[in-house]
């Protein structure tokens, strides 16, 4: 297998956690982050930094999720030996809460290489509006 084989590989399995997560799966994602120095930019805003916040902010996302369907688009892979760059564009729905909204946003995820293999270190997609309107909403109706 080649090294570019092997990153897609890694990313066909970030996406089926990703939707694993959206189906309300906790800690689909925990096996291929890298531990320690990594982020996260979420299509609701704000950043994560860390492994620990990174894997807490997906699992918030899984205990409010009932289904979705998420999917890279449009993939271009860059990769040397230990990095690998992919952008795209990440399209589907997801339900929150019981309302669904659509996705529709261009994503970069950033991979390294180390002795436990290929993980992910960055995650940064778009500010989805739907999204953090959604979110809004939640928010004001626990208030």
């Amino acid at each position: 297998m080649t090294i570019k084989q092997d990153v897609k590989e890694l990313s066909v399995t970030f996406y089926q956690a990703l939707n694993e997560m959206a189906s309300g799966e906790k800690n689909t994602m925990m096996q291929i982050w890298a531990e320690g120095d990594v982020t996260a930019f979420h299509p609701i805003g704000g950043r994560d930094d860390g492994y620990e916040t990174t894997i807490n902010s997906f699992n918030g996302v899984a205990a409010i999720a009932n289904k979705g369907d998420i999917a890279i688009t449009d993939q271009a892979l860059h990769v040397t030996d230990n990095m690998a760059c992919e952008v795209g564009r990440e399209i589907g729905t997801l339900t929150l809460a019981g309302i669904e909204v659509s996705i529709d946003q261009r994503v970069t995820n950033v991979y390294r290489r180390d002795d436990a293999g290929w993980k992910i270190v960055h995650h940064h997609t778009d500010l989805s509006p739907s999204m953090v309107d959604l979110v809004k909403r939640l928010q004001a109706s626990v208030q």
